[in-house]
């Protein structure tokens, strides 16, 4: 089983719960459109990485994302997650009302930083990702539609979280193709307190 880093502690989530279409100008940049509830997909225990990998055949996107580790519906941590997407492979299937696991649920596919404990306080956190060294993704409470407590009582309504799994909260615009050798650094804010910076080399 994969685990994850919870101030410094190692844990096992049973899966990762993600959101898509939370932000509009991400909506607007895929040119989908505007949910009227959470779009919820999951990805398994075994897509968890701390690493980022391109892939032989299919070109791989990213997605930064706010993540928290969940424990009886409450936020107990709070970290960097990098959804990772075959955006041609999901293209096909979107095109033909498909479900998106094998372009969404893959191995290696959620892609994590340390994460740092929180006291179910989320409004403040905000995330920043650089591609070496150009910010190009930003996202925070107020930017997303639907909040991180709302998408909890949404997943509620049909799934339980288990102790330790991962809600990735979705991802702002500026999505765009891995490249090997680039260098993703992520970094979780607190207003202006820097919480956790993670460093990656794509392989």
């Amino acid at each position: 089983m994969q685990t994850v880093l919870l101030n410094g502690q190692q844990i096992t989530p049973s899966k990762v719960v993600c959101i898509g279409r939370n932000y509009v100008e991400h909506i607007a940049e895929l040119n989908n459109e505007v949910p009227t509830e959470p779009v919820i997909f999951v990805k398994p225990n075994s897509a968890i990485s701390t690493e980022i990998k391109t892939h032989a055949v299919d070109a791989i996107h990213y997605e930064a994302e706010l993540s928290f580790i969940i424990e009886n519906n409450q936020f107990i941590g709070a970290g960097i997650g990098l959804d990772l997407t075959k955006r041609e492979v999901q293209s096909v299937l979107k095109s033909k009302s498909l479900p998106w696991e094998r372009a969404k649920a893959f191995d290696a596919s959620a892609v994590f930083s340390e994460f740092v404990a929180i006291d179910n306080k989320v409004e403040s956190l905000s995330l920043v990702l650089l591609i070496n060294d150009d910010i190009i993704q930003q996202a925070n409470y107020e930017l997303m539609i639907y909040k991180p407590a709302q998408i909890v009582a949404a997943v509620n309504e049909f799934m339980s979280f288990e102790t330790h799994d991962i809600l990735m909260t979705g991802t702002p615009k500026g999505v765009g193709k891995v490249n090997k050798g680039d260098r993703f650094t992520g970094q979780l804010y607190n207003q202006d307190t820097l919480l956790v910076t993670q460093t990656w080399t794509v392989l």
